[in-house]
């Protein structure tokens, strides 16, 4: 488990009795520390798309037993991260595709924009700090510049656009964005440190707007992170299509003759 002990605070984000949805970290250091190694070999893609894991497989490699292992999996499984497979153990979700992603850029779209202006107008004072509390702790994550950093970010990424919809008053629209864990799927498609520090200056543009009680700001700034966020990880599909289109290549590395 040496690997784990980083130094980076786990974190998962739930929603609690009561409805609102909180950062929260587990009891007991070495389910952190569990979680902290499967979070990052996750977003790391170390573990996988689409492959199976067991708690046994786990508990071996990590020499832990299988408690804090199932602790670990049933809260990747509430944050979307693994899908549990009856009589089978753990399922790795598999890479989205191109129309699905374009698909989630639409709903997005549609709904966080909107969700945005009305934080602005109805947000309390406790979550705009929530929201700088956040923005903070993902800036702290990036100087880390770790795998589980990486992970760690992409987790608090998506608390603080659940925490923008939660301030928008709508929970309709809070349950629709949340069950589609866009950002637990994003992050997981792409470990680079140039996409968190990105996305780290639209965050703040967002907050600001909703800090500031600017619904128009808020609803741009929001529309304008989706949007540049879009084109960042289109570039990903555009380049693994070329990448399947490219001729095989001969022993010398040039393009072999049909």
């Amino acid at each position: 488990m040496d690997e784990a002990r980083t130094g980076e605070p786990p974190v998962s984000w739930v929603a609690p009795t009561g409805g609102r949805r909180r950062l929260e970290r587990p009891r007991g250091r070495l389910a952190d520390e569990v979680y902290d190694a499967l979070l990052g070999q996750l977003m790391s893609l170390r573990i996988e798309p689409g492959s199976r894991v067991t708690m046994d497989a786990l508990a071996r490699e990590l020499r832990v037993s299988q408690t804090p292992i199932r602790d670990a999996l049933n809260r990747m499984e509430a944050d979307g991260l693994v899908v549990r497979v009856p009589h089978a153990g753990y399922r790795i979700p598999p890479q989205i595709t191109r129309d699905r992603f374009e698909d989630m850029v639409e709903i997005r779209l549609l709904l966080e924009p909107s969700a945005a202006r009305h934080a602005a107008e109805r947000a309390t004072t406790g979550q705009v700090e929530e929201m700088r509390r956040l923005l903070e702790e993902m800036g702290q994550l990036v100087e880390g510049g770790r795998h589980l950093a990486y992970g760690a970010f992409g987790l608090r990424d998506a608390a603080l656009h659940d925490l923008v919809a939660d301030s928008a008053g709508n929970q309709v629209v809070r349950e629709a964005l949340a069950r589609l864990h866009t950002h637990v799927h994003l992050f997981r498609l792409l470990y680079d440190a140039e996409v968190t520090f990105l996305a780290m200056g639209e965050h703040e543009e967002v907050v600001d707007a909703i800090a500031s009680r600017d619904p128009d700001a808020a609803a741009y700034a929001m529309r304008r992170h989706i949007l540049l966020s879009r084109d960042r990880f289109r570039r990903l599909f555009e380049e693994s299509e070329q990448d399947l289109d490219a001729p095989p290549l001969d022993a010398d590395g040039r393009p072999q003759r049909s």
